[in-house]
């Protein structure tokens, strides 16, 4: 009797079961066709095509492949090199950086030079040519002023060392609105900007400050966040202002 019941019981759960993933999947279809259909007939209705057949074109894409070549100036410091990178087959600037009380800093960025090209593996690229071991993950959040705006962004912080040297390291994605650390927050702003008949540009962002390889990580934290938050600000005023 007992194995009756559960065996009925498991039956009713099974197709309780089946029926939420049945509603969830078509939630999810539904989901997708109305950004389908709300990205595409704007497009249609206007000049008959479907808009979607192509990604809109990123404005400004000169002045952000600009980087490459003019690199970034930042005020109070000075560059001391700055030459082009090949990092995981993709073009990046490399600049050093320094203040009069400061040991030297490096600054990668790689802008987004085409409009198909998309934020993937960045930050794996650079840990693969830096060849180095790293722990003590954290965010760190910081605004840069817009248009009388407040644009938040979110960095990625963490310490790096090789056999030589230990780092504190910051990561992001630069957008025209802030910033994030994670390819996917792109992808979600894009998503949406194109449905709008836009994009997001970006350019990706590291920095390499040298701490002391017994010193306390997180005191290098304040200067870190206070740098990124300088190199934001910048590139938006700049180089992704009018994306």
């Amino acid at each position: 009797m007992d194995r009756l019941n559960l065996n009925k019981n498991l039956s009713i759960y099974l197709s309780q079961l089946q029926k939420r993933w049945s509603i969830a999947r078509i939630a999810l279809i539904l989901l997708l066709s109305i950004l389908i259909i709300v990205g595409a007939a704007p497009g249609y209705l206007k000049g008959g095509n479907w808009s979607w057949l192509d990604i809109p074109p990123t404005a400004n894409i000169k002045q952000i492949r600009g980087i490459l070549s003019t690199g970034l100036t930042l005020d109070d410091w000075q560059i001391i090199d700055k030459q082009q990178l090949q990092i995981g087959g993709h073009k990046w600037l490399g600049q050093i950086i320094k203040q009069e009380d400061s040991k030297p800093i490096l600054l990668l960025l790689k802008p987004q030079t085409y409009y198909r090209n998309k934020p993937e593996v960045e930050w794996m690229d650079i840990k693969g040519l830096e060849r180095w071991k790293t722990d003590s993950y954290t965010q760190i959040n910081f605004t840069s002023d817009r248009d009388q705006n407040s644009l938040p962004t979110t960095a990625r912080f963490f310490r790096a060392w090789t056999q030589k040297q230990t780092f504190a390291v910051v990561q992001w994605y630069s957008f025209p609105q802030g910033g994030h650390y994670a390819p996917s927050n792109w992808f979600w702003r894009d998503l949406l900007a194109q449905l709008r008949g836009k994009r997001v540009s970006w350019v990706a962002v590291c920095l390499r400050i040298p701490i002391k390889p017994l010193g306390e990580f997180k005191d290098a934290q304040p200067f870190a966040q206070s740098l990124a938050k300088q190199v934001q600000a910048r590139l938006q005023k700049v180089a992704i202002n009018n994306s």
